[in-house]
């Protein structure tokens, strides 16, 4: 019996390990998913991973590596961005020029550092720990890093954190 227990037990830390590599393109993004979600900070009850707010996380930093800044608005709002990958946000986020969505960064090169620079930031703390209703309601993550040596920042780090229109959208 204590064998069957163990074993099962296993087995769910295996698949909420595997369900926490949904958050992040990459090692280190999903390093620094597990600091905001686990952060004492944190006034959501849950966050939930989403494969599609990582998989754009992930585009996005590799782009604004690519284009050498840390911007909210490169090929279009962070709003935007999420609804043309199919994540569907409540009608109250419009589409065109919003951001209630996204927070970036350049420039550092792990987890821990961005993640302190983003705590030193009035608006990325209220955004990612839930310090404001609206935020509080967001309630599923995706995180993207992508380092380019020749670029200016060399570290680009974009974080979603986000509430569908509906749960779980994949």
């Amino acid at each position: 019996m204590r064998i069957l227990l163990l074993i099962i037990l296993l087995l769910s830390m295996l698949a909420q390990a595997k369900e926490n590599d949904n958050c992040g393109s990459n090692e280190l993004s999903i390093e620094l998913a597990h600091l905001i979600i686990n952060d004492k900070g944190q006034m959501r009850k849950t966050i939930r991973c989403n494969p599609i707010l990582a998989k754009v996380a992930g585009q996005k930093a590799k782009i604004m590596a690519q284009n050498g800044m840390v911007n909210h608005d490169i090929e279009g709002s962070p709003n935007a961005r999420l609804e043309a990958a199919g994540y569907k946000l409540p009608h109250k986020y419009g589409t065109a020029f919003g951001n209630q969505v996204e927070s970036i960064a350049g420039g550092y090169s792990n987890a821990k550092s961005v993640w302190e620079a983003f705590k030193a930031s009035d608006g990325h703390r209220s955004h990612l720990l839930g310090l404001i209703p609206f935020f509080e309601e967001q309630d599923e993550i995706g995180v993207g890093f992508y380092k380019k040596n020749d670029s200016p920042h060399e570290e680009y780090w974009v974080v979603y954190l986000a509430k569908g229109i509906t749960k779980d959208q994949r």
